[in-house]
């Protein structure tokens, strides 16, 4: 028999495992800002573990929510019948949407909430008539969720390279980094509103009457905290407003509070038709998504499908009750310690540390927005992604959790961060990127 803690067994997700299996790095227990390592040491989380801890570890009011919900209803089916927390749930968090986007559809994980938005925008062409638009356009360096709806419109190659053709009828459009214009922005870049443009080009070549769906990141997060430029997303919504697109925007990192504002919707002014939800939902205690969905889309889908299911899609678990629990109690969390407001009470601090560390070694830009900071590092010559990973490793050994994405540092940490948190995962960061090569 083998060790029952033998790490052959468990197949870890994106991770180079014969790596990790030979040099483990492990938590074993988290609070407030900090995981506790295997090794007995404090890792500050300057990630909210994977975007998603957004009101700091260890929440009691989450934990007992949840101790509750368990011992009173552990399952409830939500096909042909519900419980009460469901619509109490979608009700609560319809009211943090923009105006009008007030349907909820329940899911599991950003990916499952990706295909749904996508399924639904399908679905809502089909039932006013316009059954040719089936194709689905997405953003190059654009990050959708691992499904192969997500990961056909999603634009990072490594995503897509061993499972084939994917969906048929995707294209992409270009992405909005540029480093030759727009380096060390301060929040929103200012140049590349035209870039939108890339929309209409696509649609010149298959035909609008084509085209059912544009799915973007607002602030694109895995692809290396690439925020948009002034006016994109803007005219993004001109352009599908003109040609009768839906326009979903994937807010599975930037939601709750990231941005400073319960929505990436509401902190740029610009309304999409579908937003997609997970991780922040709920503080990631229970894993959980949604699908905010515009009412003229949700009843248009209604009113013209015929007697019985209106919408042949669901999961198992769609609106789970200690799901539920736990966002009714994440949810309360934000409105009643402020985090949104903390969150935008912090930027300008949180911005002048990410853009310190412009003078740092092998720093060849800075961005940020909300409290996300990108900062990218110089590839290491014939070695890309080399230093970054060597800069996580190191930093999670001296106490800091950070995120890498090619030679990219992501940071998003828990909302609850105080100034001297800031501080301490910059100050780490050049500390130990002065001694690497």
């Amino acid at each position: 028999m083998p060790d029952p803690n033998d790490l052959s067994a468990f197949w870890m997700p994106f991770t180079d495992n014969r790596y990790f299996k030979a040099n483990p790095r492990m938590f074993v227990a988290a609070k407030g800002m900090h995981y506790t390592a295997s090794a007995g040491h404090q890792v500050l989380d300057g990630t909210g573990g994977l975007w998603c801890v957004n009101a700091g570890h260890g929440r009691s009011r989450i934990v007992e929510a949840i101790r509750k919900a368990a011992g009173e209803l552990d399952f409830a089916p939500t096909f042909q019948l519900a419980h009460p927390q469901a619509f109490e749930t979608a009700s609560r968090l319809a009211l943090l949407m923009p105006a009008g986007l007030d349907r909820i559809f329940f899911t599991n994980s950003g990916s499952e909430s990706v295909d749904t938005a996508l399924k639904i925008a399908l679905a809502y062409q089909r039932a006013r008539g316009q059954g040719t638009r089936t194709r689905l356009i997405g953003r190059e360096r654009g990050y959708h969720g691992v499904g192969f709806g997500g990961i056909s419109v999603g634009g990072i190659v490594g995503n897509r390279r061993q499972f084939g053709t994917l969906l048929t009828g995707v294209d992409h459009m270009r992405h909005t980094h540029d480093p030759a214009r727009n380096a060390f922005s301060r929040g929103i870049p200012p140049h590349g509103a035209e870039l939108a443009e890339d929309l209409e080009r696509l649609v010149a070549l298959h035909g609008a009457e084509t085209i059912a769906a544009v799915i973007v990141e607002p602030v694109a997060g895995s692809t290396g905290v690439l925020v948009p430029p002034q006016g994109y997303l803007q005219r993004l919504r001109e352009i599908c407003d003109t040609h009768g697109i839906v326009l979903i925007f994937d807010e599975v990192i930037t939601a709750f509070g990231r941005l400073g504002k319960a929505t990436a919707a509401e902190r740029f002014g610009v309304t999409p038709d579908i937003i997609t939800m997970a991780k922040g939902l709920t503080n990631a205690a229970v894993p959980m998504g949604a699908v905010a969905v515009r009412r003229e889309l949700h009843d248009t889908i209604a009113d013209n499908a015929a007697p019985g299911i209106e919408l042949f899609h669901g999961y198992t678990y769609s609106g789970h009750p200690l799901a539920c629990a736990a966002a009714q109690a994440t949810l309360d969390i934000y409105r009643d310690d402020n985090l949104f407001e903390a969150a935008a009470g912090l930027e300008d601090y949180w911005a002048d540390a990410i853009h310190s560390l412009k003078a740092a070694r092998h720093v060849i830009d800075c961005r940020n927005i909300g409290l996300i900071g990108g900062i990218e590092l110089e590839p290491r010559p014939g070695a890309p992604t080399k230093r970054a990973m060597e800069l996580f490793h190191r930093c999670f050994d001296a106490g800091l959790l950070i995120r890498v994405t090619g030679d990219i540092i992501a940071l998003s940490p828990p909302l609850i961060l105080e100034r001297s948190h800031i501080d301490e995962i910059v100050g780490r960061i050049a500390e130990i990127l002065a001694v690497i090569d």
